[in-house]
């Protein structure tokens, strides 16, 4: 190879160098700290920038954008003698390149002591309670410090966070006991509650209940009261109506009888055959170890007597001697004609028909009664029976003889 294509090799390599070292592109979010011989020039921003080739040269790339960090868990001691592990996540941003660069060799580890310092310094004024119950009062005063301090160092803080806080297992253990205690206890006082609660809302129930049911009760008895009242006053006036139609119908039945005898007019020996029939009827009974015949009694068998033909007298059963008293007839039958004749006097002339009769329904009130049909005088059945019996002539009493 020539010698001069090899020096043509060289300036173009060298070209291609300086070229290099002249052009710089910066990303964006990002900041380069250029320094010319050893000292600071600018801070390049993003895009495409130009350098001096073996003056300039880049320092260092800074990152813009907002960084986490998390710190592993520090021990820290609290008021009360306990010794804790606490993560901390710190939340910044560099502001500053020139500062971040030149104001702290190392940002992160100052940061990181920084924030170690603060913790052990907060939480060291407050019990183990305090400690588990404030963070919110931790971060707040953890950002205040590291914000202010780190202000130099062209970093800006933003929040800070603590991620866990472990107490150590004793008291972990005491911790959970503790906890399920009072859980245990909130459960039991809210079980008490509950009973209480529930006994009371059943003693309201059985209360309303047994007032209903007594309500119900009350309004029950009052409505069989009215309706056993009411039934007997409807009975009542039924048997009051009973009783007065019954009267009223033993009345006119009496009435109707006593009319009928008053029309018949009967005679002393028809009154003393009845009373005679009635005798025996009083003496029947197995109750019945004595009784005692009343004065009338001997008047009727008086007045019987004298029917039957006593002491010389005639009875109503004998015949004349002219009449057909029992004596055969012309056809050989017996003569019936003089059977019904009577020697007597009258049933008109007799004292028992002067009793006057009376209604005792006169001066009751105005009930309709059925209609009872008048019986017809003795007089005008004797003659159909004489007129039935082959026209028998009367025989001047009112009496006809029987067929």
């Amino acid at each position: 190879m020539e010698p001069a294509l090899i020096a043509l090799i060289v300036v173009a390599l060298l070209v291609v160098m300086v070229i290099a070292k002249s052009v710089t592109i910066v990303p964006q979010a990002q900041a380069k700290v250029i320094e010319r011989l050893g000292r600071y020039s600018r801070t390049l921003s993003p895009g495409l920038n130009l350098l001096v080739p073996f003056v300039d040269r880049v320092r260092a790339t800074i990152d813009l954008r907002e960084q986490v960090i998390s710190f592993p868990p520090q021990p820290v001691i609290t008021s009360d003698n306990l010794q804790v592990g606490i993560d901390t996540v710190v939340y910044f941003q560099v502001t500053d390149p020139r500062l971040a660069v030149y104001g702290i060799a190392n940002y992160i580890t100052g940061m990181e002591q920084l924030t170690t310092t603060t913790l052990r310094n907060v939480v060291g004024g407050l019990n183990l309670e305090g400690t588990l119950t404030g963070r919110d009062g931790i971060n707040s005063q953890l950002r205040s410090v590291l914000d202010g301090t780190t202000g130099p160092w062209g970093l800006r803080v933003a929040r800070v966070e603590i991620k866990a806080i472990d107490p150590p297992p004793t008291i972990r253990d005491s911790m959970e006991k503790q906890m399920r205690a009072d859980r245990d206890k909130r459960a039991i006082i809210l079980q008490a509650e509950g009973a209480r609660q529930s006994a009371i809302t059943t003693a309201e129930g059985q209360k309303a209940a047994a007032i209903l049911s007594a309500e119900g009760k009350k309004q029950a008895a009052i409505l069989e009261a009215e309706a056993e009242r009411q039934s007997r006053i409807l009975r009542a006036e039924g048997e009051r109506a009973a009783l007065f139609l019954q009267a009223q119908g033993q009345a006119k039945s009496i009435e109707t009888v006593f009319q009928a005898i008053h029309d018949g007019k009967p005679d002393q020996g028809l009154l003393a055959y009845q009373y005679l029939q009635t005798l025996p009827q009083i003496a029947q009974g197995d109750a019945n170890k004595m009784w005692i015949v009343p004065s009338e009694f001997s008047k009727a068998l008086e007045g019987l007597a004298n029917l039957g033909g006593a002491d010389g007298g005639k009875s109503w059963l004998d015949v004349p001697a002219g009449g057909n008293g029992g004596a055969p007839s012309k056809d050989g039958g017996l003569d019936t004609s003089g059977w019904f004749e009577s020697h007597l006097p009258r049933a008109a002339d007799q004292p028992e028909a002067k009793i006057e009769l009376s209604s005792i329904v006169d001066e009751g009130p105005a009930v309709p009664t059925p209609a009872v049909p008048t019986p017809p005088p003795l007089s005008q059945v004797t003659d159909e029976a004489r007129a039935i019996g082959g026209g028998e002539p009367d025989t001047g009493n009112g009496v006809q003889p029987r067929s």
